[in-house]
Parts: structure tokens; C-alpha cells; sequence
């Protein structure tokens, strides 16, 4: 078990998406959160205290997490001696990189002195099997975007929390490190060999009661040059009955790809039914998710009508808006 409560280490994230893991911990567990920890140039502020690792572990943080999700996922040179110190003053330290801590001779023998442990959440705990495309019982809602970083897992989480106040089985399934860490639980589906990766969705979404819905964290993006490998398992992998397509509208580039732009609503629906269709030919696109966080509220709530006319779909932002009419959308399936 990851020891809480947490500081997150935002380290010179480069923009706010950065510091999308720290973000994420700090939206659905922000009682795991004492503050924060920013060097110089850091452009990602997730509102909390800015507290050094004295401080932190004064207010009584047990394990700094690395709240940063940078491409290719590495631990760079500036953050090295800082979560040293934090290991040498006593706290444990969480990462969701593929550059693992314990790949780190110097931190991993600071932590065998100090008696701290290294938690790397990007490393598969079960060998999971090949998968078979055998339809389960219970039902599976995927979130698929338009580009990563679009509101995937927040879509996800904002629907399971309406299901229970209703009491229905509902159950987030966490696909990444934030999900994993907020929820102590699930796959980090990137670190799995490719082959095994659809696999490792079908364990991740057993068999159920008929009337239990998995909700699935969706990654990456099936247009997404870098990405789309992951999308595809989890589609495959999830025989999903409903899928929510997810959109972020302010982009003007894939992110990290300037030369490629996002497919249109349209484009993600025909692709995406196209590919769950292979493993549940029943599978419906139930709703829009937009995420408009960057938008006024008459612009968001404009949008979202608009695209609602357009789509002849259910169309919210399930965080500023409220997950109830995507549920709803579930329901009536």
C-alpha cells in the first residue's frame, strides 16, 4: 500500500497537462493532499500550499508523489536530488514514469539506508494472459477521445460517482497511473507487452452481474500517431456495450503533434464503433463528453447544445455539468 497523505512533486512541469497525474489525485482525493512542491519554471499550480519536503512531512506527508506525466515519461536530472532529499527525510516516493525508480542505483540505495520504500506504479503486478475475445457477463462503458488528455478518466469517474448516489453497481476501472493512484487499484496498461495488453483489459473487466457496469479509463486516442496501440487493446480488451466519445475543443494540435490535428466527433464515432464492433457487435455510442475547461460558462454551455443538435447525443462536461444525462444514457440500454 501507498502510505498517505501525499505531497505532489510538480517538479518544472512545462504546462498544466503536465501535471496532469498530480491533477487528477488533487480533483478525486484531495484529502490524500497536504501540497505541493514546484521548482523554478514550473507552469502547473495545482491551487494547494507550496511546501518544502520539511514542511510537507511537518503537516505529516508520508510519500511524495511525482504528480508529473511528461512525455516519455523519464526522471530528469533537476528532480533527482529533490526526491532524494525526500527519501533522506523520511518519506516514501510514488512515480507513475516508465523511467522506474528502481532502475535508479543512487535512489534506490538512499532508500535501502534510510528503510523508505520506492513505489513505481507503472509495473504489471499479474502476468496476464493472452486475450480471447469470449463475451463476459455485466456490462462495460469505455471512454474513447479525440486526442489524449481530453477528460477520459474524469468522464469515467464523474459517471461512477452519479451511479452510486443511485445505487447502481458500478465499478471505475483505472487503466493508468493517475486512476491507480487515486484508486489503489488497477492495470497500467502501457508498461504491458503489446501482446498481452487486450488480455489484461478482459481480467481487468470479469465476469459480472448482469446489471453491474465496469467503467473503463480510457488512453490515448485511436488518431493519435504516439498512442493509438493502447486505445485499440483497451477497445478489444473491453468489448465495451457503450462507449462515450471525449472531446477537448480548444486544441490546435494533436497533443504533441503539431502537424496532426484531432478528428471530428463524427470521425471518432464511425471509427470507433467500426473497431468494438470486431468483439460487440451491439456496442452504442451513448453520449459526448466535452471538456471545457478553458471556456466561459455560456461558451461551454453554448457548445454543448450545439453539439448535442449535431450529435443527436446526450452532450455535457460530466465534471462542470454533472454526469447524470451520460447515466441516464447507460441506462436506457
Amino acid at each position: 500500500m501507498i502510505e498517505t497523505p501525499y505531497l505532489l512533486f510538480l517538479g518544472d512541469a512545462a504546462d498544466p497537462l503536465a501535471a496532469k497525474v498530480a491533477q487528477g489525485i488533487k480533483d478525486w482525493r484531495p484529502e490524500f493532499c497536504v501540497g505541493q512542491l514546484r521548482l523554478d519554471g514550473c507552469q502547473a499550480d495545482m491551487g494547494l500550499d507550496d511546501l518544502t519536503i520539511e514542511e510537507a512531512i511537518a503537516k505529516g506527508a508520508k510519500t511524495m508523489v511525482i504528480g508529473v506525466a511528461n512525455r516519455g515519461g523519464y526522471i530528469s536530472d533537476s528532480w533527482r536530488e529533490v526526491i532524494k532529499q525526500a527519501i533522506e527525510s523520511g518519506m516514501d516516493v510514488a512515480s507513475g514514469l516508465h523511467n522506474l525508480l528502481r532502475d535508479d542505483i543512487d535512489l534506490v540505495e538512499a532508500a535501502s539506508q534510510n528503510g523508505r520504500t520506492l513505489h513505481d506504479v507503472r509495473i504489471p503486478s499479474v502476468k496476464y494472459p493472452i486475450a480471447n475475445g469470449v463475451k463476459r457477463t455485466g456490462k462495460r462503458m469505455l471512454a474513447v477521445g479525440t486526442d489524449c488528455s481530453v477528460g477520459k478518466m474524469y468522464t469515467a469517474l464523474c459517471m461512477e460517482k452519479v451511479m452510486r448516489e443511485r445505487g447502481m453497481k458500478a465499478s471505475f476501472r483505472a487503466t493508468g497511473q493517475t486512476g491507480i493512484l487515486i484508486t489503489g487499484d488497477g492495470v497500467p496498461l502501457d508498461a504491458v507487452i503489446a501482446d498481452f495488453m487486450a488480455g489484461a483489459v478482459e481480467y481487468l473487466t470479469p465476469d459480472n452481474d448482469d446489471d453491474h457496469w465496469d467503467l473503463i479509463e480510457g488512453q490515448g486516442s485511436l488518431y493519435h500517431a504516439s498512442y493509438s496501440g493502447v486505445t485499440l487493446a483497451l477497445v478489444h480488451g473491453g468489448a465495451p456495450d457503450a462507449l462515450v466519445l471525449c472531446h477537448e475543443p480548444t486544441r490546435k494540435h494533436m497533443r504533441g503533434l503539431p502537424d496532426h490535428q484531432q478528428p471530428s466527433l463524427e470521425e471518432l464515432r464511425d471509427t470507433a464503433l467500426i473497431l468494438a464492433r470486431v468483439v460487440n457487435p451491439d456496442v452504442k455510442v451513448v453520449g459526448v463528453a466535452i471538456n471545457t475547461q478553458h471556456l466561459s460558462d455560456d461558451e461551454a454551455a453554448t457548445l454543448c447544445k450545439e453539439t448535442e443538435e449535431r450529435m443527436g447525443l446526450p452532450t455535457v462536461d460530466p465534471y462542470r455539468h454533472g454526469a447524470e444525462r451520460l447515466v441516464d444514457a447507460l441506462e436506457s440500454i
